[in-house]
């Protein structure tokens, strides 16, 4: 599999594991818990694999990227948290710095 797809499913997990920080509740629920510890290892694991024909520096930024704009804009949904410009404004500067990396 093309590592960067593989660091795209990374960090798709990474948001899944962010998002479920918010609903264990400081791991106080059980389902919620397994869940985002599952999610971290796997995103964890999947890095780990595309770093190994990756430059690590690119490779986590794009990770990191992409786990930040997931979960930035998954909480607008989910929480309901606000939108503003400057939120937008900093979601796209993200995004320009993973397309950047991503063509360097």
């Amino acid at each position: 599999m093309n590592p960067w797809a593989i660091v795209a499913i990374a960090g798709l997990m990474e948001t899944g594991w962010a998002l479920g920080l918010k609903y264990s509740d400081g791991f106080t629920k059980l389902m919620p818990s397994v869940v985002t510890v599952v999610l971290a290892l796997g995103s964890f694991y999947l890095l780990a694999v595309a770093m190994k024909s990756l430059p690590v520096g690119t490779a986590y930024a794009v990770w990191v990227g992409i786990g930040a704009i997931g979960t930035a804009v998954a909480a607008v949904f989910l929480f309901q948290e606000p939108v503003n410009l400057m939120r937008v404004a900093g979601v796209l500067l993200i995004l320009a710095g993973i397309v950047a990396l991503k063509f360097a």
